[in-house]
């Protein structure tokens, strides 16, 4: 076949044949990326498993076999432990991870353009001190937070996990790379002439160019907010307001916990962030792409 018959027959996405990997290569990526997904997917169809199952079953029938099909009787014994609460907590993850993320992102992508498309005294001690915040672990500032909290009164309270959970470092970082590529200065310099007010050129032309940075912050801030332990372990203790990891971890702590439930419970818990992923996809995947390609 001629190198033009080739050239014909593959698609427009297609490398050159040049540049196309060879056949090892292929391989190899498709092992490493076969690798990836059972890595993935193995979990989530242990905790599916397991939820089907007593303690006893979990000792008979370990890994990945059904023993008996238990889900009812799991159900009804994580309900009882927690005394009805759990899906209050499933509720109360839900409102502190979407208003940290809308909060956050609205902070992020603010705090992000005003560096990348300001210049103002102090810009790049202020950019240098985010970027410092980059690398602390989150961990460490937890007891730090605690004091400050409680002298504030505000421990036991949701104040208490919402208002650190809205702060995020890398939210800013990204803000500012997606403004300094996506927002064009002539254009912000044209409204101004126009006689638009700052308010007005951020909220009504920023906020759309930078929807795909700003989807990709709310969900890196979304599942922050929803793995968070420690910070709920320190702040609150009331059952009311706790969310469902530090609710599942009491119930793995109780003594001879009855695993097949906590794993219900895990698996019923992780639920809205599955379906969050699945329906905003997309746009994450686009404002990923689009920070790879202009940053």
């Amino acid at each position: 076949m001629s190198a033009r018959r080739r050239h014909q027959q593959a698609g427009p996405d297609d490398p050159p044949s040049s540049l196309a990997p060879s056949g090892v290569a292929k391989t190899i990526a498709v092992i490493i990326l076969v690798f990836c997904l059972l890595y993935f997917l193995l979990p989530i169809a242990w905790v599916v498993i397991s939820s089907s199952k007593s303690n006893a079953d979990l000792v008979s029938t370990p890994g990945f076999w059904f023993g008996h099909l238990r889900f009812a009787e799991n159900y009804a014994k994580l309900m009882d432990w927690t005394q009805g609460f759990f899906w209050r907590w499933v509720l109360n993850s839900v409102i502190y991870s979407c208003v940290a993320g809308a909060v956050g992102t609205l902070v992020s992508v603010s705090a992000g353009y005003a560096l990348g498309k300001f210049r103002f005294p102090g810009a790049a001690v202020m950019e240098g001190t985010i970027m410092g915040g980059l690398l602390m672990p989150v961990a460490l500032l937890t007891i730090p937070l605690y004091i400050v909290f409680n002298h504030a009164g505000l421990t036991n309270t949701m104040w208490a996990i919402l208002i650190p959970s809205c702060v995020s470092p890398f939210g800013v970082f990204l803000g500012k790379v997606f403004a300094q590529a996506s927002v064009p200065t002539e254009l912000l310099e044209a409204a101004r002439i126009d006689g638009a007010s700052e308010a007005r050129v951020f909220f009504t032309m920023v906020l759309r160019l930078l929807a795909p940075a700003m989807v990709t912050i709310f969900l890196f801030i979304f599942v922050a907010t929803w793995n968070n332990f420690l910070l709920p372990l320190m702040m609150v203790n009331s059952p009311q307001i706790k969310p469902v990891t530090l609710g599942l971890y009491g119930m793995m702590s109780y003594f001879a916990p009855q695993k097949g439930a906590v794993m219900m419970g895990a698996l019923l818990g992780v639920l809205p962030l599955i379906v969050l992923f699945l329906v905003l996809q997309k746009y994450w995947q686009a404002g990923l792409a689009a920070g790879a390609v202009k940053g």
